[in-house]
């Protein structure tokens, strides 16, 4: 029950925040190994790329790769928060005098994530296809020409096989492994807090959801490097074989990011990504936290 109760946590964020999804994944595409100044930018900024992409591609495209997501979501977060979930109530999180510790708590943020992000890569990196696809006047990063979840699924597959299916997904794990035990960690720790200075009532919503936005603005800070670079080696044009043509692996992509866009180029779409990234974690967090009070409430 706490696996599916993470899993439709994480989706109800998604449903608002795929959008931000969207313009995040074209910001960070977006001028990819050129030179600062050197490409012309189609989305200038978060608020820009959202005119852009409704008035050349239509409103319906700033939900592209909607069911990718809410299947990745359900899948990376109903295993990485029910697992945590799991840790922290059979007490593994606690030291002997029944104080939570921040270590135990971001490895098990960060071997949940892990777990998670492994499993769901395939969908991620279909996900990101879909997103980047665009008219070709405000095209950026390589594209695919998908037509959907299973049909992109199922021709990976046959091409390249199941080596195919998870590409790029070791060099993903530094993002998750980031992001996840930043998000879990601070979010216990800022709930403890809270709850032991009394700002807040214990059982009031109001301790989840401000718990929530201080572990969204730490993870927005730790994991964008990460993520832009996860989104370009899942997007890379492959060879015949499927082995990526622009980037051998994560430590390889940030190199080369950094050598040729400088060292703002692997923050590129930090915008996006704090308006993303912030309310996903706030909502995801906040829906899995209240969903558990519930489930415990009527059921013990």
């Amino acid at each position: 029950m706490d696996f599916m109760m993470s899993g439709l946590a994480a989706c109800g964020a998604c449903l608002f925040t795929n959008p931000l999804e969207v313009v995040k994944t074209r910001m960070q595409l977006q001028g990819e190994l050129q030179a600062p100044g050197s490409y012309q930018r189609h989305y200038r900024n978060v608020f820009h790329a959202f005119i852009t992409i409704g008035k050349v591609d239509g409103l319906a495209a700033l939900q592209k790769g909607l069911a990718p997501a809410l299947l990745y979501q359900f899948l990376m977060n109903g295993i990485r928060l029910g697992t945590y979930g799991m840790a922290e109530a059979g007490g593994y999180l606690h030291t002997a005098e029944g104080t939570l510790s921040p270590v135990r708590s971001a490895a098990a943020g960060a071997m949940a994530g892990v777990m998670g992000a492994y499993l769901g890569s395939p969908i991620y990196m279909v996900k990101t296809h879909l997103q980047a696809q665009a008219a070709s006047e405000i095209a950026v990063g390589h594209q695919y020409k998908h037509q959907g979840m299973f049909q992109a699924l199922t021709e990976i597959g046959q091409k390249h096989g199941l080596v195919g299916l998870w590409r790029g997904a070791i060099g993903g794990l530094p993002r998750v492994i980031f992001g996840s035990s930043t998000q879990l960690c601070t979010f216990s720790s800022t709930k403890n807090l809270m709850i032991q200075w009394e700002i807040f009532p214990p059982q009031s919503w109001k301790v989840a959801l401000a718990a929530a936005m201080v572990s969204g603005i730490a993870v927005v800070l730790a994991m964008t490097p990460f993520d832009v670079a996860s989104t370009r080696l899942y997007n890379q044009p492959t060879d015949t074989r499927g082995k990526g043509l622009m980037y051998r692996g994560m430590l390889d992509t940030l190199l080369q990011t950094a050598r040729t866009e400088g060292i703002f180029g692997m923050y590129k779409g930090i915008g996006a990504s704090y308006f993303r990234l912030g309310p996903h974690t706030i909502l995801s967090l906040f829906f899995w936290d209240q969903l558990r009070v519930l489930y415990y409430k009527y059921t013990k």
